[in-house]
């Protein structure tokens, strides 16, 4: 597992060859793709969301952590697809219409694909529409929307009431987080969880798929 050890501290330090180097080393050897996403890069990511949620590791750490992933998942890709390979859940995420905060959605979307998820990230200034549609494309376990402004915030609702009259509100969990956003705002709207940061975000998602 050595091997191993040195693809996670990579994926934890940033350091974008030694993961590309690792992930090949270790196929080369004959190791399953899945096994190099699982014990390598998730294993890595995971270490890297406990120490952003524990004040270790900062943001700008934590993006890069998050891109060096990447790079290894590039090489992994195909070969997860050859192999029929199922990721943890789906999750589709965006910043609500009106709103272009994008950072905190980011490192969210990195953290759960570093713990398996697949995620399709609908970027920023979202209108509810595109959310409906991409629902209904994906058929995600998971839809994630943020928002940092207070005036944006009702576009949250807006995409719950659309999800309803579509009668598609109950073939998903609803998570909402950001700035202006609390726990009791998430209950008014009828979403299932708020997030208060990212960590908190991929621990509910993930314990909510076992229960």
């Amino acid at each position: 597992m050595a091997g191993y050890d040195i693809l996670k501290e990579a994926i934890i330090n940033g350091d974008d060859k030694e993961v590309e180097a690792q992930v090949r080393k270790a196929l080369d050897s004959g190791t399953a793709a899945s096994d190099v996403m699982a014990n390598g890069l998730i294993a890595g990511m995971r270490v890297v969301g406990q120490r952003f949620r524990a004040g270790e590791m900062f943001l700008p750490e934590v993006l890069l952590s998050a891109e060096v992933m990447h790079k290894g998942l590039d090489i992994l890709n195909p070969l997860l697809a050859k192999s029929g390979h199922t990721r943890l859940g789906k999750v589709v995420i965006g910043t609500v219409e009106g709103d272009i905060h994008d950072i905190g959605k980011r490192i969210v979307s990195s953290l759960l694909e570093g713990n398996g998820f697949e995620v399709t990230d609908l970027g920023v200034d979202v209108k509810a529409d595109t959310f409906i549609k991409a629902v209904e494309e994906i058929k995600p376990d998971f839809l994630g929307m943020s928002a940092l402004l207070t005036t944006t915030m009702p576009h949250m609702e807006e995409v719950i009431d659309l999800l309803k009259e579509k009668k598609l509100r109950e073939k998903m969990k609803i998570i909402v987080g950001g700035a202006s956003v609390n726990d009791q705002f998430a209950k008014t709207i009828g979403a299932d969880s708020y997030a208060p940061e990212a960590g908190s975000a991929v621990e509910w998602m993930i314990k909510s798929l076992t229960k």
